[in-house]
C-alpha cells in the first residue's frame, strides 16, 4: 500500500509543525518535495548562514548590525543574506536608504534547534562507541 501524501497550507509563523512517528508515513515527501528539502538543507549547510539566522531571529536587523553581531565582513554577510533570501529563509524590507532583514518563517529556528540537538546526540553516541 502506497504512503498517503498530505499537503497542508504553509503557515510561516507556526512555531512547531512536527508530528510524532505515528504520522510519519502520512507526510513522506515526494520527488519535488525532496528537491526543495535538499535545496533548503544545502542553504543551511554553512555555519556563517546559521550565525546570521540566529542573529536575525531576535528581530529584524540591518546588514551593518548583522556584521557587527556575527563578526564577519560586510561582503561575506551580504553574500550569505543573498543566498538565504534565494532560499526564502529571510525577508528583506527597504525603509528609505536602509535595508532590513528578518526571518521569513520562524519555524526555521525549531529546525536549527533539532539539528543542533541531533548533532550533539550523534557526537555523544560516537564517543560512546570509541570508549
Amino acid at each position: 500500500m502506497a504512503a498517503k501524501t498530505v499537503h497542508r497550507p504553509r503557515t510561516p509563523d507556526r512555531e512547531s509543525d512536527v508530528c510524532g512517528d505515528e504520522c510519519a508515513l502520512e507526510h513522506q515527501p515526494g520527488g519535488d518535495d525532496l528537491q526543495r528539502a535538499a535545496f533548503l538543507a544545502k542553504s543551511l549547510s554553512d555555519p556563517n548562514r546559521l550565525k546570521i539566522l540566529m542573529s536575525i531571529s531576535k528581530g529584524r536587523k540591518s546588514v551593518s548590525a548583522i556584521v557587527e553581531e556575527v563578526d564577519l565582513s560586510q561582503p561575506l554577510v551580504s553574500h550569505h543574506l543573498k543566498e538565504l533570501k534565494r532560499a526564502l529563509l529571510v525577508r528583506v524590507k527597504r525603509e528609505g536608504p536602509f535595508v532590513y532583514y528578518d526571518l521569513a518563517d520562524k519555524r526555521i529556528m525549531n529546525v536549527l534547534k533539532m539539528l543542533s540537538d541531533m548533532a550533539l546526540d550523534l557526537s555523544v553516541e560516537e564517543q560512546g562507541f570509541r570508549g
